[in-house]
């Protein structure tokens, strides 16, 4: 099959024509799923350019945002069957670990992410287990409904079970990537207010069409002026307010807009200490600092139903479409910061 290997740091993929398929007669569970699409991140840029290290060593293929068409099943599988749409989540979980059985496998303790642990999505086929996949309904196109699987999904888990954002709530967005942005989409099917921070015009733009009730350009303004408009504007502070750059600098900033009592949400990751907040707000104000990662299975037909009924968008979301055997182009137009999302047809 056709698939773009990654084989070191700081150099293109490799696009080959001859890696072997998996073989589905050895895996009596798993279901051969056809990549229509897979969605580019800049979690694939972080192993690419900055030397994060995967857990499988490479050569690896990278690609975690996928959906496809079910090609074949495993002999056990009796929930999906040839031709059907499916979305795969970016990590499986194990399901008997102390986290899974909490409700909480998005951090599950044996967690399997694609493109890292395990060969990817950015390849002709996958093989995932049929336990760990959801049905995609057909009003939802494969080509934009990938996305779902990282892009919509991890933000929908920030807001509904970390933020818990309420109706009324005052909820502001720091950085307004594709993350940022489903941020947006998800506080306001919340019923929260949301506010958007950036230093892109045209992601604020997008931003007002997802719902933002208001829009700052921090772009050379101080950032104790931003966090001084998002008083004035709140009367006093946000309830919650959600960063989703992974910059210590911008968490600071996040958690200064907060009103007393609270909530800050990292989304976004950053490998730096950060060590910038007063301790004795976050006690004497009943203050709250959490992170999120992932999303719950449980919480992905929910999701599908959104997108499905048009809460939350998916295809104004994908500015950016690549054949594989471009997929260098790809991370080209992911490192300018051009566009809002980008994704790669597997099949072309």
């Amino acid at each position: 099959m056709k698939a773009a290997l990654f084989e070191k740091v700081k150099s293109p993929l490799k696009v080959v024509d001859d890696y072997p398929t998996p073989d589905e007669s050895k895996s009596p569970d798993h279901v051969l799923v056809e990549i229509i699409a897979c969605g580019v991140c800049h979690t694939d840029l972080g192993y690419l350019d900055h030397g994060v290290p995967t857990v499988k060593q490479p050569p690896l293929i990278l690609g975690h945002e996928a959906a496809g068409i079910v090609k074949e099943v495993g002999s056990n599988v009796t929930s999906f069957k040839r031709r059907d749409h499916v979305l795969i989540p970016a990590v499986l979980s194990c399901g008997y670990c102390f986290y899974c059985r909490s409700g909480r496998e998005n951090i599950c303790k044996n967690q399997i992410m694609l493109g890292n642990h395990i060969d990817g999505a950015f390849a002709e086929m996958i093989s995932v287990p049929a336990k760990d996949i959801f049905h995609l309904p057909s009003e939802i196109p494969l080509e934009e409904g990938c996305i779902i699987s990282d892009a919509v999904s991890t933000p929908y888990h920030a807001v509904k079970n970390r933020g818990q954002v309420k109706a009324g709530d005052w909820a502001v967005v720091i950085g307004c990537g594709g993350i940022g942005l489903n941020l947006i989409q998800n506080i306001k099917v919340a019923g929260g207010l949301p506010i958007a921070v950036d230093v892109v015009p045209e992601k604020l733009k997008m931003a007002e069409k997802l719902g933002a009730v208001t829009t700052i350009l921090a772009k050379d303004k101080n950032p104790k002026d931003v966090v001084n408009e998002i008083r004035r504007i709140t009367n006093g502070g946000v309830d919650v307010a959600f960063e989703a750059i992974g910059n210590p600098l911008t968490m600071k900033e996040a958690f200064d807009c907060l009103r007393t009592g609270g909530r800050l949400v990292a989304v976004g990751y950053s490998p730096e200490r950060w060590d910038r907040f007063n301790i004795g707000r976050v006690m004497f104000r009943e203050m709250e600092i959490m992170g999120s990662l992932g999303c719950r299975p449980v919480d992905f037909p929910r999701i599908i139903e959104l997108v499905k009924n048009g809460d939350l968008k998916v295809k104004e979301l994908v500015t950016h479409k690549y054949p594989l055997s471009e997929i260098n182009e790809a991370f080209d137009t992911l490192r300018k910061g051009e566009g809002i999302r980008t994704v790669i047809l597997c099949q072309n």
